[in-house]
């Protein structure tokens, strides 16, 4: 039987590219739980779904506890559910962000855009300076109309479908208002989701690649030529189109006589204000579509299941939506300003990222040799994938009953009760994804509109399931409405 060799990297040495299996960073392995029923050269896939890794993993996280882990064909990973390990992590100055598993297998179609950059890659401090003022008050206030602009859209739809007495399928709707959102708000440009029966083949050739992503990360590498020979083919056709789409925008604003001052002008005007240093065209491309994807994927599967959660609990809506009407009175389109004045439907919101959160793990790597919970050694190196989802379930943080819904959790004296480092749906550090106030202001306004609106009815058979494609989405979530 082979074993992995052992890999120690000098500190300020590069770390070897690609995937880096636990044997190779944790010489205590021995110490750390594992399945049970692992299988010789296969590993523990006895009872795994390749279409559900992140829900098998949460089960295993239930039985194994805080830290635990998973071998397949080769490839065995560390995780991590638990919050105490998870602060640790947590830590800027022993830990940083890893880019393994699917975020790696999106680098073909997002290479060094700011969430797929590796932390050596020069362009994403690069980036996230020229693009950080882009995400200042000022530029959200200034984002704010178009978005409204954007939910008057889906309304429109939704009170046609209430008309004909039909539900809507919430996940395509807000996938397509999420889409014009940072489309129109980030790069002027307009895809006319709702002019569209089907989705627009930008979203189709987004989710193949997203799918593509996951499925990569659990087909044996030595069989994936041969189980993954279409899928690859699908895979690279999905990226043209998107490259495609993309060098479009871009060359089309390149010709215009000037932008809004949006994140494209940023990116094709704005030099570094200490270097000098710009984008070069091929990083814009790759910002683009990063934003483009990770700026609605995520937050279309908050919305969805945060409205999912108001639907089944009829108390929770009646008092979000009193709180809508007392804040925002007879205006018929709120100001910026009256957004964040809705403190209790932002505790819905945090609330459902706390069950689900949309991006649900994160990667972290010891930038030295150091160990984890005073029992478990790391090398320079090592890597322990967070479970978001087991985190924001951790009783120790939560309560003896988590997987409830209750947006008490995050009134102001019980966020400043739990210990810090609890609540992670944006990721951690200096890593954390760039535009979590331009996604929480999008995702609080459209909900107060739409509570203000309509009634939400669920399905009443309907059981929360769960799509899995990188991101995470409710499946087949209906709602029925009733114009108020």
């Amino acid at each position: 039987m082979t074993t992995t060799p052992q890999v120690t990297q000098a500190a300020g040495t590069p770390l070897p590219r690609g995937f880096r299996s636990a044997e190779q960073g944790w010489p205590r392995l021995d110490r750390i739980p594992r399945p049970s029923r692992r299988v010789p050269f296969i590993g523990d896939v006895v009872g795994a779904n390749v279409r559900s890794p992140l829900q098998d993993s949460m089960k295993l996280a239930a039985e194994l506890g805080p830290i635990f882990r998973r071998k397949g064909f080769g490839k065995e990973i560390v995780f991590v559910a638990g919050a105490d390990l998870a602060a640790e992590l947590a830590d800027e100055s022993r830990f940083a962000k890893h880019v393994g598993l699917g975020v790696a297998n999106l680098r073909p179609m997002a290479g060094d855009g700011l969430f797929t950059a590796y932390n050596h890659e020069p362009n994403w401090q690069l980036a996230h300076d020229i693009l950080a003022p882009g995400f200042s008050r000022d530029a959200m206030a200034g984002y704010h109309p178009l978005m409204l602009d954007v939910a008057g859209q889906l309304m429109a739809s939704w009170d046609t479908s209430e008309a004909a007495g039909k539900p809507v399928d919430v996940p395509a709707d807000m996938t397509k208002l999420t889409l014009e959102t940072i489309s129109r708000t980030g790069f002027g440009h307009d895809f006319g989701s709702f002019e569209r029966e089907r989705p627009h083949p930008f979203v189709t050739a987004m989710v193949g690649a997203l799918t593509f992503a996951q499925r990569r990360n659990v087909v044996p590498p030595l069989l994936s030529s041969v189980l993954l020979r279409g899928a690859e083919k699908r895979n690279a056709a999905d990226r043209a189109y998107l490259n495609h789409t993309v060098d479009e925008v871009v060359a089309a604003r390149r010709a215009s006589d000037g932008g809004p001052g949006d994140l494209l002008d940023r990116m094709l005007e704005v030099s570094h204000p200490e270097t000098g240093e710009r984008l070069s065209p091929e990083n814009i491309r790759r910002q683009v579509i990063t934003f483009l994807v990770a700026g609605h994927e995520t937050t279309s599967g908050a919305l969805s299941f945060a409205l999912h959660y108001l639907a089944q609990h009829p108390e929770v809506l009646a008092k979000a939506r009193d709180e809508v009407d007392r804040v925002w009175g007879d205006a018929d389109v709120p100001a910026y300003e009256q957004v964040a004045k809705l403190r209790y439907l932002r505790r819905v919101l945090d609330e459902s990222l706390r069950l689900w959160p949309t991006a649900p793990a994160f990667a972290r790597e010891a930038l030295a040799d150091t160990t984890l919970g005073g029992t478990h050694p790391m090398r320079r190196g090592a890597w322990a994938l967070v479970l978001t989802t087991m985190l924001h379930r951790d009783t120790a943080a939560w309560g003896e009953d988590p997987e409830s819904f209750d947006p008490e959790r995050f009134t102001p004296q019980a966020v400043r009760a739990r210990p810090a480092h609890v609540f992670k749906p944006f990721g951690t550090g200096a890593r954390a994804c760039i535009g979590r106030q331009f996604a929480l202001h999008e995702a609080t306004l459209v909900l107060g509109l739409l509570l203000r609106r309509y009634d939400l009815r669920p399905e009443p058979d309907y059981r929360l399931a769960i799509t899995e494609r990188l991101t995470l989405m409710p499946r087949g979530l209906r709602l029925h409405l009733t114009r108020r």
